[in-house]
């Protein structure tokens, strides 16, 4: 039996948007339900709800394919990311990712998961089967978006940290899991939304 929409979009309107969910948002949350009912059913929910977390937090609760800092250009991305860093607001970046390389390309957050780094474009893209490299905007892409976040956490694409790690059998760690995308920042947070989706899974 597949996943209960309605009892799901029951419990996360009022656990994670209690001011109510935009067409969207659902769309979104949809978007990966599908991609997850017709190619990863058969998998342990709790990785589907870390994904949906992860998706919630990376794209600002919006679950579109979103720039990082919600720019609507790379100059914007660039810009708002370059002042934060002089200010001191990004203490886990070790280097400026976002400036542009040689050939003028920016390696931004992109999509649902904020893909970062030029590795990891090209790593994602020759999984997926997309030029990633060349126009880093297709991460962008909804279809696309939602390829890469799922194979990526399942298969340790970003951080060679994978869900099964975290999620096995009887055991779970639902702060350590934020490892398969960015240490512990803000693991705890994560976690609870993590919990909050699963629960909204738990009704079949």
């Amino acid at each position: 039996m597949g996943i209960n929409r309605a009892f799901f979009f029951e419990v996360i309107r009022e656990s994670l948007f209690p001011n109510g969910l935009k067409q969207s948002q659902v769309d979104g949350a949809e978007a990966i339900l599908d991609a997850w009912e017709s190619d990863h059913a058969a998998k342990d929910d709790r990785w589907l709800a870390y994904i949906l977390a992860t998706a919630y937090h990376e794209s600002a609760h919006t679950l579109q394919a979103v720039r990082e800092t919600l720019a609507n250009t790379d100059d914007q991305a660039i810009n708002r990311l370059e002042t934060a860093w002089n200010a001191g607001k990004l203490p886990w970046v070790k280097t400026p990712y976002w400036r542009k390389d040689e050939d003028g390309r920016s390696w931004y957050g992109r999509g649902l998961v904020q893909l970062t780094h030029k590795r990891n474009y090209e790593a994602l893209g020759t999984r997926l089967g997309v030029d990633l490299v060349t126009d880093p905007d297709r991460a962008l892409d909804p279809d696309i978006a939602v390829k890469i976040i799922i194979a990526g956490m399942i298969e340790g694409l970003f951080t060679k940290r994978k869900l099964k790690e975290f999620f096995d059998g009887d055991s779970d760690d639902w702060a350590g899991a934020r490892r398969i995308i960015n240490g512990l920042e803000s693991a705890d947070k994560l976690a609870g939304h993590g919990r909050a989706f699963y629960k909204a899974l738990s009704y079949k």
